[in-house]
């Protein structure tokens, strides 16, 4: 993997970039959707090519283990082409649905013990077979497994966690280069900053991973309930220590605001399940703030769902009919909502790009900041 600065923001940390992997080029700052277990909720991989147009989206490590399993996988020739999808791959390492299931599963030094969410079957994640199974789903982007810590979280807890999370990853590291790749392309590991909400846990996590010199980084355990500034304070304190020369992803956010405060601060990669998961309950983003389209005001609005039209469900389908699907408990609602979230956060990093790359980032920023945090 190759990673090249493009443009630095003059009043920011924002940065363009472009990340170069064997599925093909990634400019930066990019949204990443997700694809949980091989398909990105409710949209047809023509869909998601065409129309809202990720480089890259990513897949769930404990899910696609689970169900098809890595068997299923293998026979496929890996998940690329078990789905389909012939651009770039990024998967988790499992670390945030173990912490997800604090009810199921047993941290030790060795590992986590978890119960299937599936049918109570009892498994093992180890930072050993998380690389094992990641070779076998066969994503260009991999990541080390880690604990993701709850918010709040004790201090000690926090600290202990994040040193656990640095052994783990020298595992990771040790066994990755003992397993050959599964495809004929290749992996890029990135190890993943923790420490909770602690400025002194997170610069030293951030010292610890930037001695790692691995090709792209990471930052976790944010995004869990913590208020908005605490992410942009431990990101910022983040940013500072990890090597400008490689990728920064920071996972599980956000809100199209959070998105945007984030580049702001030297991030270049995003995902979280927000713009699909609001989307089937009805709440579509757009840059002048979002909408609750089960609200009984929309019922005779017959103008577009969006008269930007990103994507093609935006001016073919009006808020009246999209608000009846919605009433009617039909599933295109569901879908065309979907799209229309998912294009639109990968319409405003493209534009975030833009602006970085013309100079005049910060300035748009602020004014789209302004705009979104409405209710329409």
């Amino acid at each position: 993997m190759q990673f090249e600065l493009k443009n630095k923001d003059a009043q920011s940390k924002a940065r363009a970039g472009v990340i170069t992997t064997d599925h093909g080029t990634i400019e930066t700052p990019i949204f990443m959707p997700v694809g949980t277990v091989g398909t990105v909720k409710g949209v047809h991989q023509t869909e998601l090519k065409n129309e809202i147009n990720p480089d890259i989206i990513l897949g769930n490590t404990y899910h696609l283990y689970l169900r098809p399993q890595t068997k299923i996988l293998e026979q496929a020739g890996g998940l690329h082409k078990f789905m389909n999808w012939d651009r770039n791959i990024l998967t988790d390492s499992g670390g945030y649905q173990v912490y997800s299931l604090s009810q199921r599963r047993k941290i030790t030094e060795e590992g986590v013990k978890f119960k299937s969410h599936i049918d109570g079957s009892y498994h093992t994640f180890t930072p050993e077979n998380v690389m094992e199974i990641q070779r076998s789903i066969g994503a260009d982007i991999i990541m080390a497994f880690d604990e993701c810590t709850p918010y709040p979280c004790e201090y000690n807890y926090a600290k202990r966690s994040m040193h656990m999370t640095h052994r783990w990853l020298k595992r990771c590291v040790t066994h990755l280069e003992k397993t050959p790749y599964k495809y004929n392309y290749s992996q890029t590991l990135f190890p993943i900053v923790q420490g909770s909400t602690y400025k002194d846990l997170r610069k030293q996590s951030a010292e610890f991973i930037a001695s790692v010199e691995a090709e792209g980084n990471a930052i976790g355990g944010l995004s869990v309930g913590e208020p908005a500034e605490e992410m942009y304070e431990m990101t910022e304190i983040v940013t500072a220590i990890l090597p400008e020369d490689k990728p920064r992803y920071l996972m599980g956010v956000g809100t199209p605001i959070n998105i945007l405060e984030n580049i702001a601060l030297g991030i270049d990669m995003f995902d979280c399940v927000m713009p699909t998961r609001n989307a089937r309950n009805g709440m579509l983003f757009t840059a002048h703030g979002s909408i609750n389209i089960k609200n009984k005001k929309w019922e005779n609005d017959f103008s577009p769902i969006d008269e930007m039209g990103i994507t093609f469900v935006d001016t073919m389908y009006s808020k009246a009919y999209l608000r009846h699907l919605f009433a009617s408990k039909e599933l295109l609602g569901k879908q065309i909502a979907s799209i229309h979230n998912l294009g639109f956060y990968l319409w405003l990093v493209r534009e975030a790009r833009k602006h970085i790359l013309a100079g005049d980032f910060t300035e748009w920023k602020n004014r789209m900041v302004k705009q979104m945090d409405k209710r329409l």
